[in-house]
């Protein structure tokens, strides 16, 4: 089988992915720091993991010539939104800066294929919903131009040097491993549905709704919520797809269908069967109103559609992980 290293494989999606290709038999290479993965997110004894840092070209070259890797699945990223408004260097550094060292070392050591997690937030603000691959990229946010100048950096790195690529724009990652067993730890937390189910739990105080004027149906921010594992599925859809010759390919990940904050707190009530606490607060700068995907494309070029399309069993993932062993939680 072939040989793939998964950049921030112990993070939440990218641990998602590993199990779900080692589950297929790849074999997988995992290069993670652990400034915010979890080793204890690698739970497949056949998963070669490696802590360093992908700005260790020396590190990543030995990596792919020792293992013959054929692909390099990258998820390594800093994702605070807001945190990368008040620290811009911290994002330009780690997600540009050092995956550009990342890239020269895959094409100093004859690796051809990368599948980049990038993100909806390189849209900016939605020009029109819902929001297909060729909607203007004009980011509001370091860390939406982090993603988007990366993608022009690989595309450059295409057009030089050979490299083939996918980008994977997903909407809103939410939800765990179906059976529990790995799941969503981020510290600071900073997704809807594990804020929702740690207020449940009465480790938070509440769920603080931002804005309930936007020119929605009921005033509060609508998304489109995509599973993790969907995302897991849809990234090993694209391997496949470069390993066969094609490429390159850039698809948006997402249901197609958006549900508010309200809706949300909602379907969490049903799912819990408990109220959640709520406090209503003001809107956030640089939130959009909607953010919904047109996930068309991934359907007629990878063959991926999202398998989770009710919200209830989405979040009732979650909650599942929320209540397991780990309750929640890999460290503690």
């Amino acid at each position: 089988m072939s040989t793939i290293l998964v950049t921030g494989g112990a993070g939440y999606i990218g641990s998602h992915a590993v199990r779900a290709l080692a589950n297929l038999n790849y074999k997988v290479i995992v290069l993670d720091n652990l400034v915010y993965g979890h080793k204890e997110a690698i739970i497949n004894a056949d998963v070669r993991f490696i802590e360093g840092d992908i700005a260790n070209k020396a590190l990543v070259k030995d990596i792919i010539k020792t293992y013959e890797v054929e692909a390099v699945m990258h998820f390594a990223a800093y994702a605070y939104v807001g945190e990368s408004v008040t620290d811009p260097t911290k994002y330009y550094n780690n997600n540009l800066a050092s995956s550009i060292l990342l890239f020269d070392a895959m094409h100093e050591a004859g690796c051809k294929n990368i599948i980049f997690s990038s993100t909806c937030a390189s849209y900016g603000t939605p020009k029109y919903i819902p929001i297909d691959e060729s909607h203007p990229q004009d980011p509001i946010n370091p860390y939406g131009a982090s993603k988007w100048m990366l993608e022009r950096v690989i595309k450059d790195y295409h057009h030089a040097y050979g490299i083939n690529y996918a980008f994977l724009r997903y909407f809103n990652a939410s939800g765990c491993a179906a059976d529990g067993l790995i799941g969503e730890d981020h510290n600071p937390e900073p997704h809807l549905i594990p804020l929702i189910l740690k207020a449940v739990k009465g480790e938070r105080d509440a769920i603080t709704v931002f804005g309930t004027d936007y020119e929605t149906p009921d005033g509060t921010c609508v998304r489109d919520y995509i599973h993790v594992e969907d995302l897991a599925d849809a990234h090993i859809k694209a391997f496949t797809y470069l390993l066969s010759g094609k490429g390159p390919v850039i698809c948006n990940l997402g249901t197609g269908v958006g549900f508010s904050v309200k809706e949300m707190i909602e379907a969490a009530e049903r799912v819990t069967g408990k109220k959640v606490p709520v406090i209503y607060g003001d809107r956030r700068e640089g939130d959009p109103s909607h953010l919904v995907a047109n996930p068309a494309k991934a359907l007629a070029a990878l063959g991926w559609k999202a398998s989770y399309t009710n919200i209830e069993d989405i979040i009732a993932t979650a909650w599942k992980w929320e209540n397991g062993e780990r309750k929640g939680r890999y460290s503690k």
